[in-house]
């Protein structure tokens, strides 16, 4: 006979509570008992029962859940159930965190992470494997577009599984801060039909409402060619500048330029000149938009670092020279201010077609899917590297979805306002994922790659640096709890099965481009998991919070170009820069949905900060801790540096960063 305390605890979310009553069984060693209790779980609660059990359970394994109702199924949202059995101490902790519907039974497996071969009880494998064809029916495997990664099978929101699904507040924030945005778009299109729209000042008629400091900041001084290279170290899409090793080759200089070569070749040989190529829009078919055509262009620019690390441009060819046409205008920042400045234009604009398809859809959105997909239909919940994984990827398959069925989708807002909709924006994506390789995900690869390290301006490259090392610590520190050798790590079947998914399925037989099929080492193992928790975490802080900064003042970012590339310096206009810029209609929408996608989430959860207690194993607490630690040093660090700033950066600072893809 002994004597157990259950407690019960019951999500916070809306409708996590449940007026449906809750049976419970322990399940030991040795046999299981039915509890008997008045269970009708209200939401945010803790429930504590104890129970008199007249015989010897043995060590529990599992937890079972079954939820009555009558007429109405109301689902409950349980976080965990712990159980402090007779003569013990500690807890046996029963993680959930799911909704509970339906008739049937639940078992929650006793929280220590296991691998498949560390079942000595059978009954932990059967449960691994049960519950993987489960998941292996609800989670499918879907083609959006051929040549792009695959995605969750669901056509809508309503299709996902419920666990994916935003809980309730989310899902109002989202909706009525949307519906709040039209509005105020709809207002200012009122506001400006009063008004002209001829120059550039007149796109102040629409800059208020939601805005940041630093959006007040580039609406100011957007023009300054200091601020137009600053963007290419540190704003929105840092990912695209590299330093030259040679001049590029379709970089065609005209007759007359000898002065200009002489410049860029001493630069190159001091190591100071950089490049941009936009070349990937190379052939693009641009929108055309409510019978409008837009246009689209694939600039190179050419930048110099001078000794106090500004990034200040030298040149601007707008299109690539191609045997039809004539040799590409070179513009210079000695032309006509308003030459100068239209090809300026024309370069963020096509950084804005890179930056949301490229480097935030696909390279972050879109892997971090797959990985959430592969996660649940390979990886059991008593796996570790499931309950490593799991809160990375919490609301990533309702926000891509969303984004397929609203923002990319046919008639959604790419193709409303956006130079690359109407079917170029799937083939700028095909072209990106036909370049992305393994080591473009990863910072220390990707930086050393374009010839960003050790630049001091540089502060998205410092700052990733430094996350991807302290990431690499804490997931280094979780696998080497559960694979003590590599031969462990080559002996679990159901991790190599996670990796073949990954690579072969998700991402279309990806090996070619440096990703593994299978892990050989602890150390391959930890690698992937830091791209992968990098990717879901920090990576997507970086390129997204920018667009709220950077993309607010139009003319910055614009989202089309409404006439095609200046040929002749001498004949650029005010009438010709305002008849490119976007319409009044697309800037309104422009400023409403990068506000709306780039601002922070009010339910965020900052990078290791999640509360889900996944881990039972007081090992991997401290782990955590050190993790959490060592964020907390790294933030420190990044305010002081910051404060010595004029232009502070901190979309890596670790408070910051979200601790998956939410939005």
């Amino acid at each position: 006979m002994g004597r157990y305390r259950v407690r019960v605890v019951t999500g916070a979310w809306l409708f996590s509570g449940s007026l449906n009553r809750v049976e419970l069984w322990l399940v030991g060693a040795h046999r299981e008992v039915k509890l008997e209790l008045p269970l009708r779980p209200a939401r945010g609660k803790e429930e504590e029962f104890d129970f008199d059990v007249p015989e010897d359970l043995g060590p529990l394994q599992f937890v079972k859940l079954h939820k009555q109702h009558t007429v109405v199924d109301d689902a409950w949202f349980c976080n965990l159930i712990t159980v402090q059995g007779p003569g013990t101490s500690a807890e046996a902790v029963f993680p959930c965190y799911r909704w509970v519907q339906g008739d049937g039974e639940l078992s929650l497996p006793e929280g220590t992470a296991r691998l498949a071969g560390d079942n000595a009880l059978d009954v932990f494998q059967k449960h691994r494997e049960k519950e993987l064809k489960e998941r292996q029916q609800a989670y499918c495997w879907a083609t959006w577009k051929e040549g792009l990664p695959q995605t969750i099978a669901a056509d809508c929101k309503d299709d996902l599984p419920l666990n994916m699904r935003f809980h309730e507040e989310k899902r109002l924030d989202f909706e009525w801060t949307l519906k709040a945005g039209v509005l105020e778009m709809g207002l200012k299109r009122v506001y400006i039909l009063l008004r002209s729209w001829n120059r550039l000042e007149d796109f102040d008629q629409i800059f208020w409402g939601q805005k940041s400091a630093l959006a007040e900041k580039v609406h100011r001084c957007w023009q300054d060619d200091e601020l137009f290279g600053y963007q290419f170290l540190n704003g929105a899409n840092p990912m695209l500048l590299r330093r030259s090793t040679s001049l590029p080759s379709r970089l065609v200089l005209p007759s007359g330029a000898e002065e200009l070569q002489a410049q860029l070749e001493k630069e190159l040989q001091n190591g100071s000149l950089f490049e941009v190529d936009f070349i990937l829009l190379d052939g693009i078919p641009a929108n055309v938009i409510r019978g409008e055509q837009q246009y689209l262009a694939a600039p190179l620019v050419m930048l110099r670092m001078d000794p106090s690390g500004k990034l200040l441009p030298m040149a601007i060819q707008i299109q690539p020279p191609s045997p039809s046409s004539p040799v590409p205008t070179l513009f210079l920042p000695s032309d006509p201010p308003l030459a100068w400045l239209l090809a300026k234009i024309w370069v963020r604009s096509s950084d804005f077609q890179l930056q949301e398809l490229q480097f935030h859809l696909l390279n972050t959105h879109l892997v971090a899917e797959v990985i959430a997909v592969a996660t649940m239909r390979c990886l059991p919940g008593l796996h570790p590297i499931f309950k490593l994984l799991v809160p990375h990827i919490r609301y990533t398959m309702e926000i891509n979805t969303r984004s397929r069925t609203q923002l990319i989708s046919d008639g959604g807002i790419f193709d409303q306002v956006v130079s690359t909709g109407g079917g170029g924006h799937v083939q700028l994506l095909t072209r990106a994922m036909a370049q992305m390789t393994y080591c473009s995900l990863c910072p220390p690869d990707d930086l050393a790659n374009r010839g960003l390290l050790r630049i001091p301006s540089a502060l998205y490259a410092q700052d990733a640096l430094q996350l991807w090392k302290v990431t690499a610590r804490y997931v280094e520190g979780m696998v080497h709890l559960f694979y003590q050798s590599d031969e462990i790590v080559r002996g679990d079947p159901e991790l190599q099965a996670w990796c073949w998914e990954i690579t072969e399925v998700g991402l279309c037989h990806a090996q070619d481009r440096g990703f593994p099929v299978s892990f050989q080492t602890r150390a391959q193992l930890c690698h992937f998991l830091t791209m992968c928790v990098f990717t879901c975490t920090s990576q997507h802080a970086a390129i997204n919070q920018g667009q709220l900064d950077w993309y607010g003042w139009v003319p910055n970012a614009p989202c089309t170009m409404r006439m095609p590339p200046p040929t002749n310096k001498e004949e650029v206009t005010m009438e010709m820069v305002m008849g490119s810029l976007p319409d009044i209609q697309k800037s309104c929408l422009q400023m409403t949905i990068t506000w709306h996608l780039g601002r922070l989430q009010p339910d965020m959860v900052p990078l290791g900060q999640h509360k889900e207690k996944y881990f039972s194993d007081p090992r991997t607490k401290t782990v955590l801790s050190q993790f959490q630690a060592d964020l907390g040093n790294l933030e420190r660090e990044i305010i002081a540096r910051n404060e010595q700033l004029d232009l502070p950066y901190e979309y890596l600072k670790p408070s910051r960063i979200e601790n998956s893809i939410t939005i």
